[in-house]
């Protein structure tokens, strides 16, 4: 028997989770900080190390009083982050700017150069994350800063992603070559590839830009998987967390594979973790490319399998931005929202208003919702959105089924899912699969379950994911629904690639708003 501490850093707020591996989960803490965003620039979002810090302590506090445990009693301690969430250090590992949230875009330029160079190069590399550099991902995040920080260059040290950060620092490591790399973070979101020989060369990243020069020494390190500890609480930050110090902390990974274990994955499940975007993550025993795909890597999800992850760039940050337009609430506009019935809006949302992160990676689209008439409501298009992210969600699982991820089970993780049956629902009935939901939250059960083996207290990550995880509700899919999804997803498909790719071939799209309005109302008149 242990008790440990299971750590997520999300978009506003951390989570700290007291867990015991024969009682399970005992209680949680959560503190929030500011997400810093400009008016005059979209693109830009950015949080504090110091906030970050200050949140853990708070919520640490919080999760062991809740818990009703001394801090001396934690045995362990892991931590999740968001991804890409990348910080620019100096040679003594201090901040020298704010982090590069995941969902700061100001590199788009840099991750165009990126992509380009590496289609010009032949860089095999980009391949193993869909083809197309993201301004999410490391390096078009450090270039941009790097071009834009002239007076704070010769002070760059390194580059940091937050779980790697957050880990070294309670650590006590004040080198940045010293930190222990996280696979999970360096494989999806910097080209790092064992079976390449790590980073993409020097010579590629100075032919990008030559700013770029001697970055490859400077990310070197220690690439490990979570399995591996990064050392062991320190004194001083176990005093300011209210823990014991030394003990054990492995090295972290992103919220969206861990919570992928919280939510009780093996192989042959995917995992929506849906939230403000959603991360779509699985395992495979077989290590291939999947075009469009964002990122498969050996050993970032389950240590000892391929982890494959794939996304949506926006889905409650687009049914908040549905509200807010409305002057409204996401939960007032989903009052009576499950009276809803498939195809009922005559509306078909194309949800890229954040982009489009999986299969065509393409930052540059925007959200297009068609069959608009003059009684439509924000209620209409919320339900058009989330029948729109569960069509796109069917585009990227079929894509991963075409090269071989077995999928024989849907889960949907992340808060959403929690507390939107409507949701749940509609993705069953697009899929026309089961879908099942963890019958509690999973947000930071992942990381408990890895500080539970760096503890020593399992044999298995699958022992602690039998011991730890939670039952599952399931959602079974409406074969009249499922009917009619089929042949409005025939439509959205058809749609999704002749308007966000070049290549795509021509598509006859006569028939869509006449389709659209006969679903609807066949819907309406049989209700």
């Amino acid at each position: 028997m242990a008790i440990v501490a299971g750590v997520d850093f999300g978009t506003l707020s951390v989570r700290v989770t007291i867990v015991d591996t024969e009682r399970g989960r005992l209680g949680s803490g959560t503190a929030e900080y500011p997400l810093h965003r400009k008016k005059d620039d979209p693109d830009h979002a950015t949080q504090s190390h110091d906030d970050h810090m200050r949140a853990l302590t708070e919520a640490t506090r919080k999760a062991t009083a809740a818990a009703r445990v001394s801090g001396e009693e934690i045995a362990a301690l892991a931590i999740d982050t968001t991804g890409s969430s990348v910080i620019p250090v100096d040679e003594n590992l201090q901040p020298l700017d704010e982090y590069y949230l995941w969902c700061d875009h100001r590199s788009w330029r840099e991750a165009a150069l990126i992509t380009e160079t590496a289609r010009r190069e032949k860089l095999q590399a980009i391949d193993w994350c869909g083809g197309t550099y993201s301004s999410e991902w490391g390096f078009s995040k450090l270039l941009h800063w790097l071009r834009h920080n002239p007076a704070k260059r010769k002070q760059f040290a390194s580059a940091l992603e937050h779980c790697d950060m957050a880990t070294a620092v309670l650590c006590g490591i004040t080198e940045p070559t010293k930190a222990p790399r996280s696979i999970c973070a360096m494989g999806h979101k910097w080209m790092w590839n064992a079976t390449l020989g790590g980073l993409p060369s020097e010579d590629f990243l100075v032919t990008v830009d030559p700013l770029l020069k001697d970055v490859r020494r400077k990310l070197n390190g220690h690439y490990v998987t979570s399995d591996q500890l990064a050392g062991h609480l320190t004194p001083k930050l176990s005093a300011q967390l209210g823990l014991r110090a030394g003990i054990p902390i492995p090295v972290g990974a992103f919220d969206a594979h861990w919570d992928a274990i919280g939510a009780g994955a093996r192989t042959g499940d995917v995992v929506n973790v849906v939230g403000t975007s959603t991360c779509i993550i699985a395992m495979s025993d077989d290590t291939r490319l999947i075009p469009g795909v964002c990122g498969i890597v050996a050993g970032s999800v389950h240590p000892k399998k391929t982890g494959v992850e794939a996304g949506l760039s926006a889905t409650g940050d687009i049914f908040e931005a549905i509200a807010r337009r409305a002057n409204t609430s996401v939960a007032e506009l989903s009052h009576n929202l499950n009276a809803y019935r498939a195809g009922q809006t005559g509306l078909l949302r194309m949800t890229w208003d954040n982009g489009d992160r999986t299969v065509l990676v393409n930052p540059e689209l925007g959200g297009i919702t068609l069959g608009w008439n003059l009684t439509h409501s924000a209620q209409d298009e919320l339900f058009a959105a989330i029948e729109g992210t569960a069509f796109h969600t069917r585009v990227i699982l079929e894509r991963m089924e075409e090269h071989g991820v077995p999928i024989r089970r849907v889960i949907n993780a992340g808060g959403i899912p929690q507390r939107n049956d409507v949701l749940n629902r509609v993705y069953a009935n697009v899929l026309n699969k089961p879908v099942l939901i963890p019958k509690t939250d999973v947000t930071s059960l992942g990381s408990a379950i890895f500080a539970a083996l760096a503890a020593g207290a399992f044999r298995s990550l699958e022992d602690a994911q039998a011991a730890l995880c939670a039952e599952y509700r399931v959602v079974e899919p409406d074969a009249q629904a499922a009917r009619i999804y089929d042949e409005l997803y025939a439509l959205y498909r058809e749609l999704y690639f002749a308007f966000g790719s070049s290549n795509a071939p021509a598509a006859s799209v006569a028939r869509v708003l006449p389709t659209l309005r006969r679903v609807s109302a066949a819907v309406r008149g049989s209700t």
